[in-house]
């Protein structure tokens, strides 16, 4: 694995030790469901390293889903990708940017999201290391 995927991957696992942390906290959950985003780019970005996919520069989970799609079988629901990213930029900030149709992500969605973000994590970083 080269030096700059495993960077990606540490990163990454900074990122789920926080969400195990916090995805919990209902007052949290915004920033839980951020940080499951960040997750998923980071391992994308890191298959996209690995493999020399080119310079991608997007925050765009569904982008960069249908980029490394060919280099790791993934099996999961397309549509929290699209979640995720309706939630990227706005998480971070107060008012209603951030928020789900019906507002802060729940905690199931959350637990969802964090299960989302191991699993691509994971296979993710199995795929780099072949």
């Amino acid at each position: 694995m080269k030096k700059t995927t495993k960077e990606w991957f540490n990163s990454a696992e900074s990122d789920l030790l926080l969400i195990n942390e916090i995805h919990l906290n209902q007052e949290l959950t915004h920033l839980s469901a951020f940080h499951a985003q960040q997750t998923i780019e980071k391992s994308f970005k890191a298959i996209i390293e690995e493999f020399e996919l080119g310079f991608i520069k997007t925050h765009s989970l569904e982008t960069l889903h249908n980029i490394v799609k060919e280099k790791i079988q993934l099996k999961f629901d397309l549509d929290l990708l699209i979640i995720l990213d309706q939630l990227y930029i706005d998480a971070r900030y107060p008012g209603e940017l951030g928020l789900l149709p019906n507002g802060k992500p729940s905690i199931e969605e959350c637990k969802v999201f964090f299960e989302l973000a191991r699993s691509i994590v994971k296979t993710a970083s199995l795929a780099c290391s072949r």
